[in-house]
């Protein structure tokens, strides 16, 4: 209202046009458009079984990759939303204060004439602020009385709450944390939905225009209601639209809820537990109609230790074998529950009704399917982010022995940093099994394995030196020895470029960010520009 004055300068033109308020007022359904859009993909990225059915193996393995980054769509969307929501409100702070001044300090100007519409019968407003306030305090109470303003303080405090507890830090040091206010969502949802009804954004209806002409009648609005040709203009709000938007991603995320919920509650039967070196302990369980694929993962619930909170592990068997398999490492609370509900601590054997019961949902696909789309991959496990490689090398070995002239994939190279010698324990056991079986049928050269030891003291480097001549690796058992360091991803990479020059290379990660970066770096470096050349095709895991 007080750019309208400003800028009308006699000419009534401007209020089709759009300027002032009128502008500011008709640019925030644009405004509300983007983060409406933005914000309907929301639910959908972040529905795993959604997610999952739109990843069939007929789609070509790049879209299957682009849909197995939806976690990271998911957090661009999320600071799009941040974004406009901050555009948003900067727009309306500016909107509730003129239209406080307009209603308060304007006098006998068009502003004035306009605000004081709908204050008689028979009229409609155009300036939504209805009580002669001054500011602050009017904008507080238009911020805490109207149904748009207290509807908008909620979500963006919500959405606040949402994005400050989705940081590393929050989410590494205090996941319940992150958790339970990230279902702030609901809040933001139904406030967001609701928050258009107030009707705030208004324009002159098109039966008003018909009669009254803003052309005409603009320099006298002194007349508006005495003469015949300058009716009093008639407005109304833009209904709320948000619901569109909305309705469809919230049917979709209903339904997963509901999926999810039908199958985490079938039954799960714990057939064994074996205790591994380093605090890890397998379970190994069954399922009615459960199907796996290598690398997949799930999500894990025990009432024993919590009803509410579900856990991802990453499925450690292969899809030929009757059980399905996780290892779980102890290192907070709910591993160490679970771990004494099975009986871990325990030395005497275990009764099978004596094991607590297990809630499965799942599986979820991750990346580490694609790994049979190649005939040469890399297999690269950081610490514990070896675990979906176990479920790869099993499958790779049952369909090696079952029928090895149908399997596409002729060559392996399996990399492992661990900082410490304890790590390597629990899974050395798949590894000799690997190498044992690969000697007895005469292709040692199917898996080339490095394992690279990135710490260790002054003692142990004794050790080392000691029996660094011995058959097998003093720390693993197996006859490939132990690497002391980093690996240079150079050079292997471009030992792998001359060993296979004219084919596509899977690289698969499941480790920290900083080696997905050198490691991304690497395979963009190392492609051909020649398409029949060697090419690198990069893939991370996302949980």
């Amino acid at each position: 209202l007080g750019n309208w004055g400003k800028n009308l300068s006699g000419d009534w033109s401007c209020f089709e046009q759009g300027v002032g308020l009128d502008d500011l007022l008709r640019s925030l359904p644009t405004l509300i458009f983007y983060d409406q859009y933005a914000i309907s993909f929301t639910p959908q990225i972040i529905c795993k079984d959604f997610s999952f059915f739109l990843n069939p193996k007929c789609c070509s393995t790049r879209i299957r990759r682009q849909l197995d980054r939806n976690l990271t769509f998911h957090k661009m969307v999320a600071w799009m939303i941040a974004l406009h929501t901050a555009i948003h409100t900067i727009a309306h702070l500016f909107n509730v204060e003129r239209c406080v001044d307009a209603r308060v300090e304007a006098k006998e100007t068009i502003q004035a004439a306009l605000s004081e519409l709908g204050d008689k019968s028979g009229e409609t407003y155009l300036n939504f602020v209805r009580k002669k306030i001054p500011n602050p305090e009017g904008g507080l109470y238009v911020a805490f009385t109207y149904l748009a303003g207290l509807s908008g303080v909620i979500i963006t405090l919500a959405l606040i709450l949402i994005i400050t507890s989705s940081t590393k830090t929050i989410r590494r040091s205090y996941f319940e944390v992150f958790w339970y206010t990230h279902h702030l969502f609901v809040i933001f949802f139904i406030g967001l939905v609701i928050h258009g009804a107030g009707r705030i954004v208004r324009g002159q209806t098109a039966e008003s225009l018909e009669v009254h002409n803003p052309i005409k009648c603009g320099k006298n609005f002194t007349q508006w209601g005495k003469i015949p040709s300058c009716p009093i203009p008639q407005f109304a709000g833009n209904p709320p639209m948000t619901w569109k938007w909305v309705v469809v991603p919230m049917i979709l995320y209903f339904f997963e809820r509901l999926v999810r919920f039908w199958r985490s509650q079938q039954k799960v039967v714990i057939t064994k537990v074996v205790n591994h070196p380093f605090k890890t302990f397998e379970l190994q369980m069954m399922k009615k109609g459960f199907k796996m694929e290598v690398g997949q993962y799930i999500f894990v619930q025990c009432p024993t230790v919590s009803h509410l909170e579900w856990h991802p592990f990453t499925l450690t068997s292969a899809p030929e074998e009757d059980y399905f398999s996780i290892h779980i490492r102890i290192v907070g609370d709910w591993t160490e529950g679970l771990s004494d509900a099975c009986g871990c601590d325990k030395q005497e054997f275990q009764e099978a009704w004596k094991l607590p019961k297990i809630l499965v949902d799942g599986p979820f696909g991750t990346a580490s399917e694609d790994v049979f789309s190649y005939e040469t991959v890399m297999l690269v496990g950081a610490g514990i982010g070896v675990t979906p490689f176990a479920s790869v090398l099993k499958s790779v070995w049952y369909k090696y022995c079952n029928d090895a002239t149908n399997l596409r994939l002729k060559k392996i190279y399996f990399y492992w940093l661990c900082r410490d010698t304890h790590a390597f324990e629990w899974f050395a056991d798949l590894l000799q099994s690997l190498e044992n079986q690969m000697q007895e049928r005469d292709n040692a050269e199917f898996l080339s394995y490095n394992i690279y030891l990135t710490g260790w003291d002054e003692t142990q480097a004794t050790h080392f030196t000691v029996h660094h001549d011995e058959e097998k690796d003093v720390i693993t058992g197996l006859k490939q020895k132990t690497l002391y360091g980093r690996p240079n991803w150079e050079n292997e990479f471009k030992t792998i470029a001359s060993q296979h020059p004219s084919s596509r290379v899977g690289v698969f990660l499941c480790g920290p960010e900083a080696l997905a970066e050198t490691l991304n770096k690497q395979c963009i470096n190392n492609s051909a520009a020649d398409p029949r050349g060697v090419h690198f095709i990069f893939n991370k895991e996302n949980f």
